[in-house]
């Protein structure tokens, strides 16, 4: 290399050293940094609350990156792998097990202990449970969902149903009042098939686990599931639900408003978007009501986000301020307030915004029965195949029997390698 190139090349070295020294220097002047990602819509309405907390803890900046859902999943591994994870983050509630498999959770339970402020007897039991694996702590929920039936109450009167059922039988009953209402065009339920919600929620109000064995297999040839698959199949095979997909149906609101069906399993979000969506004329025509179960009213699934701090978290004090911070009633107030999210919380549900909200109330009660889902890194895949074999049940090409099987064998194929990694002590849990 000729003197002059040396010399700019040795130049140009000592401008990026000087660049990122001074980098440094402006984080150091400005305090510990905390690497936040945050998730969808979400990660856009939080930005407004950060100001917020960096104005009540100084030191603390917070840098946050907004990642699209479709590809956080993929962003988060592919991090793992480069040793590039942020500080901490809201995961998906069924992505904990898997993170927490790969051993990149912080166990949160001694800062829980130091934290009085983040009451975890506050909490809905199902919403705390889903960070919860093995015994350790691994996340604290930051809003909570679940699903709970959209109804028309003005068809249900004319049906001749005077309450909200509280039961199968009841509300198949109120299905066949109204189908016989409506005529040959129109349904009582939509459930559609291109959804595994419905199915699922269905199957967790039933006393017998979907996973046995600590989740080594499927559980899906118990009474409780067939059960589960009978009920459902009963209202696709006595005409009650139509057998279509999200797909055909053009617009959901509108034909809940046309009377297509009176049955809607939906979560919090539609609360928003029938309020919007629905003619002024059937402002009152339209209410939520808890699921019902076999014998009574119903479990449901636990869905949402929960914080986690990662183990290779550079700044894991200051990321649990912030968790701390979010995790505060008069924050969860907040973020209702701009997103519709619930909180996962039972004290921020007694503000007026929440508690005087009649659509909001049959959530709030259903809070009560959630669930998570069952805690292993595959369920995510598991939970394709009830849909798949769900499909089958309801096209009437799958008797219950025959799905209940089917089900137990994909999962159980599923679950092998976890099955190995269990055996083999090399999953966190497995026994020593």
């Amino acid at each position: 290399m000729n003197t002059g190139l040396r010399a700019w090349a040795l130049a140009c070295v000592a401008a990026l050293a000087c660049v990122a020294g001074c980098a440094r220097h402006s984080e150091a002047q400005g305090g510990t940094v905390v690497r936040f990602w945050a998730m969808g819509y979400e990660g856009e309405v939080v930005a407004q609350l950060l100001p917020e907390f960096e104005r009540t803890h100084p030191g603390i900046k917070v840098r946050l990156q907004q990642q699209p859902w479709t590809a956080a999943h993929e962003k988060l591994l592919t991090a793992f792998a480069g040793n590039a994870l942020p500080d901490v983050v809201p995961l998906g509630n069924t992505w904990i097990p898997e993170f927490a498999a790969l051993g990149a959770l912080e166990p949160l339970d001694a800062r829980l202990k130091a934290t009085p402020a983040v009451d975890v007897a506050d909490y809905f039991e199902g919403a705390w449970d889903s960070g919860v694996i093995d015994g350790r702590t691994y996340a604290v929920p930051w809003y909570v969902e679940t699903r709970v039936p959209y109804y028309r109450r003005d068809l249900l009167a004319k049906a001749g149903v005077t309450a909200p059922p509280k039961d199968w039988t009841t509300w198949r009953a109120s299905m066949v009042a109204l189908k016989r209402a409506a005529g040959a065009d129109k349904y009582a339920v939509l459930l559609p098939l291109n959804e595994f919600e419905p199915l699922l929620n269905l199957a967790v109000q039933q006393p017998e686990p979907l996973l046995r064995d600590g989740g080594r297999f499927g559980n899906f040839r118990s009474a409780s599931y067939k059960r589960t698959l009978a009920f459902y199949k009963s209202l696709f095979d006595e005409d009650l639900a139509p057998r279509v997909d999200n797909t055909r149906i053009s617009n959901v609101w509108d034909e809940f408003g046309k009377g297509y069906f009176s049955y809607y399993i939906s979560g919090p979000w539609n609360i928003a978007e029938f309020r919007k969506r629905l003619p002024p004329a059937l402002a009152d025509d339209w209410m939520t009501m808890p699921l019902p179960g076999p014998d009574g009213p119903g479990a449901s699934i636990a869905g949402g986000t929960s914080f986690v701090i990662f183990k290779s978290a550079r700044n894991k004090d200051a990321a649990w301020q912030l968790i701390a911070w979010l995790s505060e009633p008069a924050q969860q107030v907040r973020i209702h307030a701009l997103t519709g999210d619930l909180p996962p919380r039972r004290s921020p549900w007694q503000t007026p915004a929440l508690a005087n909200d009649p659509y909001a109330r049959a959530f709030r009660d259903q809070l009560e029965r959630a669930v998570p889902a069952p805690k292993v890194p595959e369920w995510e895949r598991i939970a394709t195949e009830i849909r798949l074999v769900g499909e089958q049940v309801a096209n009437d090409k799958m008797s219950v029997d025959v799905a209940a099987a089917e089900m137990d064998r994909r999962a159980d194929a599923i679950l092998e390698k976890r099955r190995w990694m269990l055996d083999h002590h090399t999953l966190p849990g497995a026994a020593p």
